[in-house]
């Protein structure tokens, strides 16, 4: 057999593989069981190795790596169009061994262990962000039932929640006063908890020289920066800031036909965190703009007039990602201008 490519459906015990030549003609079907998995591909010769990205990827793309194998971490969505059949193991292996040979298919780019442990990080105080959002909210719904409306915003509510507990003359039953003061003490704890992962992640940054180089940039902080610098492990792969920006869902999506160009939105395409940390501390770049006269926060000014708040958010999000990539190439620091 001359396996060139191998395209492997990853699973948790069962793992179906197939194997083609250089013409896609397919040499072999397997499944394999977790520990038989290593095994086989260790004594394979080496090949490409084609995965999709999905819990594990890293681990197994780390293993083979190890073994001299040359492996491709690719999204589901670029494997779909090459499904023959209903969608079973062995049709999707097929798809991912296709998607693999093609020459423009876009990959993930693999992590170390390393940086999965930061973003173990980002991931859990994220989540718990999530949950107390959901308990504040519910918190809303249950008072309003008794005829207490809260002000709006997180910490006008932290800071009405303890009077509105002691305040006996305000119709709330015993028992629902109970539960309420349950869900309060869950939402305190979930503050602290969310607090320590802050100044985790403060002391990742510290640690990092990435990571300082890119808080340089007005709008990038430690939470943006260590997510950068352990989602993307060599910012090479990326031909140039523009296709930075476009991974992270921040260039416009294009309708073009005979020859007219039209710009829509941004895409949202890609990592939704990172870009969600952009547009966040664009944000408090710009509500801090006051009347600073450097050439950027002209542009930002002028820009807030012209196309408005929100767009102009956007627009300077787009413009730090790019930097973030430049920096990153040139190993430089950001210079005000």
């Amino acid at each position: 057999m001359n396996v060139t490519t191998i395209g492997i459906d990853l699973a948790k015990t069962s793992f179906s593989l197939v194997g083609m030549d250089k013409h896609g003609k397919i040499q072999f079907r397997k499944s394999l069981t977790r520990n038989k998995l290593a095994e086989f591909i260790a004594q394979h010769p080496e090949c490409v190795i084609g995965m999709e990205a999905c819990s594990g990827a890293h681990y197994w793309s780390r293993k083979f790596r190890e073994l001299g194998h040359e492996v491709r971490i690719i999204a589901a969505k670029f494997i779909q169009p090459y499904r023959i059949g209903g969608k079973n193991d062995n049709n999707d292996a097929q798809a991912i061994c296709e998607a693999t040979m093609r020459p423009n298919i876009w990959y993930v780019p693999i992590k170390t262990a390393e940086q999965q442990a930061t973003l173990c990080v980002h991931r859990i105080r994220e989540g718990l962000i999530k949950d107390r959002t959901g308990m504040i909210n519910q918190l809303r719904g249950l008072l309003s039932e008794f005829g207490i409306v809260m002000a709006k915003g997180r910490y006008p509510f932290q800071k009405e929640i303890p009077f509105i507990l002691e305040d006996a003359e305000n119709g709330l039953p015993d028992l629902a006063r109970k539960m309420i003061d349950y869900l309060w003490q869950r939402i305190k704890q979930a503050n602290e908890e969310i607090l320590s992962y802050d100044r985790e992640l403060s002391r990742l940054a510290r640690r990092d020289k990435v990571a300082q180089r890119l808080m340089t940039i007005p709008g990038v902080g430690g939470q943006t920066a260590t997510g950068v610098v352990a989602s993307v492990p060599d910012a090479k792969q990326f031909k140039d800031s523009r296709q930075f920006a476009a991974w992270l869902g921040l260039t416009p999506r294009q309708f073009t036909t005979g020859g007219v160009v039209r710009l829509g939105r941004v895409t949202k395409a890609g990592d939704k965190y990172l870009r969600t940390c952009l547009v966040h501390g664009a944000r408090s770049v710009i509500a801090m703009l006051k009347d600073k006269q450097d050439r950027v926060s002209c542009w930002i000014r002028e820009l807030v007039e012209r196309r408005g708040y929100n767009r102009a958010i956007v627009a300077l999000a787009a413009r730090n990602a790019r930097m973030i990539w430049t920096l990153m190439i040139k190993q430089e620091d950001y210079r005000v201008m």
